[in-house]
């Protein structure tokens, strides 16, 4: 059958030709069950791209080249050749270009490719094929494949995302040979290109098994899975030993960390980025020479990885690949633990998510990374987090209101870490990310800090309403006010915010003790922290304390003291307006006294044990009334 391919010679007729017909249909049914061999994927691309029956079948012939193992790199550099022949009709050059791009972790080295770099690099000026030769380019480029940028920048296209996605690359590498300038946030310049394909790889996959990752070779320097499956392996790829004599050592071969230090400055990285999320030596490498190439580059996989498998899973869903799906996210969350840091891309893919997302599938991991989530501009950050968010929150169960509060206090705390740590001496600016040229000022900061205290204040309002006050969600969000409440004590913040009504209120009736000693600490440290920031006011005037916080502080500690010593519940100067009557009717008795210490729910059950302790309770004088 394929050796019918190699015999055919050039112009042979393709209307009315049965045996061809019939050996593409046997082709085409053996790649879209069991998948090609390297030999058929050899042979099937040359005679699809050297239009031996001219353009008819070569775009038939590229959209069942299914790989069962592995991709020759041979076949993609003789094919890649055949495009400046000039006789493929465009659409069939991008559908090539396309398929590269798929199957890229598949081909069994890129040497090859590498060499023909400026060759591929001359097709960026086709203005329909550039966005994908600069998708190729991206992959393939390493600091010594850089070539000069000056065709790219001139180019009448030149701020198309695509182009700013590898010029931003280039200019890592080689910036003194990138001239313009590159904005800190680009918008995603590479699309998912894998949809010819998809559903065949994932039939081939489930029907191959443990075979598709066997049949690739141990010297391979690509993860050894099939394109669908690379998104959540972790590969351990070639251990050898490193080479002392070599120019570069892959960073596969390390296998401690004194070979690590020995070798930190000739290391080169797999072409699978997604590898170094499974190895600690790849994250202790990231984090110590900080190589702004290597988190580009894995920035631009993870981003690929999670709208590919998240939001754009048409044909399975996202609920299906929540078991693949799982051990990925977990490796994800810690390697930004490690590095203590996010992803912009996951940043990225999370503020689309969001929107549609049922806030079940995958809950402990999306809200992990949402609490990794950097600052974002008050002026963004309504429509990006909390439009969402709130929907969220309001049509979901309990236990989500209390993992998204949970959620929301760690993004806070990260926030207020990397305030404390990068906040320059003059408080003036502060850096958001170490690997980011991204700054803001403090003014901005606090305003990002109040809208996001804000934001909680109402949720955690409206959800004790609606969940009648539940203990475990109102332990949650007490969570939230100890972390608010020291905001300028623990962390440099000149900002107190104090806990809306909603929230001061329910804590103080709670029917727990737990609770309401949690308020009581948590005034006592709003407390210090304003007695702190006054004396420092007083002292370099460049803090400045609201009246309104302090006026509400205020009331609050009124209120509390009225309420559980002075037993003068309901006071009309207490904000808590029940008429006269209503009290009467209610046969409440002392009704006034019925949240002080004696009578207060919450310490009921402190009362009844006292009261059944063996002892003498007429020993006991009363020295007067609470």
């Amino acid at each position: 059958m394929l050796t019918d391919f190699t015999q055919l010679e050039a112009g042979t007729p393709v209307n009315g030709n049965d045996e061809v017909e019939r050996n593409m249909v046997l082709v085409e049914k053996l790649a879209y069950s069991k998948g090609l061999s390297p030999e058929a994927i050899s042979i099937m691309l040359e005679f699809a791209m050297s239009l031996r029956m001219g353009t008819s079948l070569c775009a038939r012939v590229l959209k069942c080249l299914i790989p069962a193992t592995l991709v020759p790199q041979e076949a993609v550099v003789r094919a890649v050749v055949w495009l400046s022949v000039g006789k493929i009709p465009v659409s069939t050059q991008i559908l090539f270009i396309k398929w590269v791009l798929t199957v890229f972790d598949m081909i069994d080295a890129k040497d090859q490719l590498r060499a023909v770099y400026g060759f591929i690099f001359n097709f960026v000026t086709e203005e329909n094929l550039c966005p994908f030769i600069c998708h190729l380019l991206y992959l393939l480029t390493r600091k010594e494949s850089v070539v000069s940028c000056s065709m790219l920048i001139l180019f009448p296209q030149g701020r198309q995302p695509f182009l700013l996605s590898l010029l931003s690359l280039y200019k890592v590498f080689c910036p003194e040979m990138v001239m313009l300038s590159i904005p800190s946030r680009i918008k995603s310049g590479f699309r998912n290109h894998n949809m010819p394909w998809k559903s065949a790889l994932i039939a081939v996959q489930k029907g191959a098994g443990p075979h598709v990752a066997a049949g690739i070779s141990p010297a391979s320097t690509t993860i050894k899975t099939n394109p669908r499956k690379r998104v959540w392996g972790f590969s351990k790829e070639a251990q050898t030993e490193p080479s002392s004599c070599g120019k570069v050592v892959p960073l596969v071969q390390l296998h401690s960390f004194a070979q690590l230090l020995e070798n930190m400055h000739r290391i080169e990285l797999p072409a699978q980025m997604g590898s170094l999320l499974g190895s600690s030596l790849a994250l202790q490498y990231l984090d110590c020479v900080q190589d702004e190439s290597a988190l580009l580059r894995l920035n631009f996989w993870l981003g690929y990885a999670l709208h590919e498998e998240f939001l754009f899973c048409g044909d399975r869903g996202a609920s299906q690949n929540s078991q693949e799906a799982l051990p990925f996210l977990d490796r994800l969350l810690s390697t930004q633990h490690f590095l203590q840091e996010g992803f912009s891309c996951s940043e990225a893919f999370l503020y689309k998510f969001l929107n549609v997302w049922d806030g079940s599938l995958l809950r402990p991991q999306i809200l992990g990374l949402l609490s990794n989530i950097p600052v974002v501009p008050s002026a963004q950050i309504r429509q990006l987090l909390f439009e969402p968010l709130m929907q969220l929150f309001f049509t979901s169960s309990l236990f989500f209101k209390c993992g998204l509060m949970e959620c929301l206090n760690n993004m806070l705390l990260k926030w207020l870490t990397w305030h404390s740590v990068y906040a320059l001496e003059d408080d003036l600016d502060i850096s958001l990310n170490s690997h980011t040229s991204i700054n803001m000022t403090l003014s901005g900061f606090k305003d990002s800090v109040m809208e996001l205290v804000d934001f909680v204040g109402r949720l955690a309002s409206l959800g004790l309403q609606l969940e009648g006050c539940h203990s475990l969600l109102l332990s949650f969000v007490l969570d939230f006010y100890e972390t608010v409440c020291d905001m300028f004590m623990k962390y440099g913040l000149p900002l107190v915010v104090m806990p809306p009504p909603g929230v001061f209120y329910p804590a103080l009736f709670a029917t727990d003790p737990v609770s309401v000693d949690r308020l009581a600490y948590i005034m006592h440290r709003y407390k210090v922290n304003f007695t702190s920031a006054k004396s420092q006011e007083e002292l370099t005037k460049a803090f400045h304390i609201s009246r309104q916080m302090v006026r509400e502080f205020n009331h609050y500690i009124i209120v509390m003291v009225n309420c559980l010593w002075n037993s003068k519940m309901f006071q009309l100067d207490m904000g808590l307006s029940l008429g006269e009557d209503l009290l009467l009717k209610s046969k409440v008795p002392q009704y006034w006294a019925s949240f002080d210490l004696v009578h207060h729910p919450a310490f009921m059950s402190y009362a009844v044990d006292f009261h059944h302790r063996d002892m003498d309770l007429n020993s006991i004088k009363v020295r007067g009334h609470f």
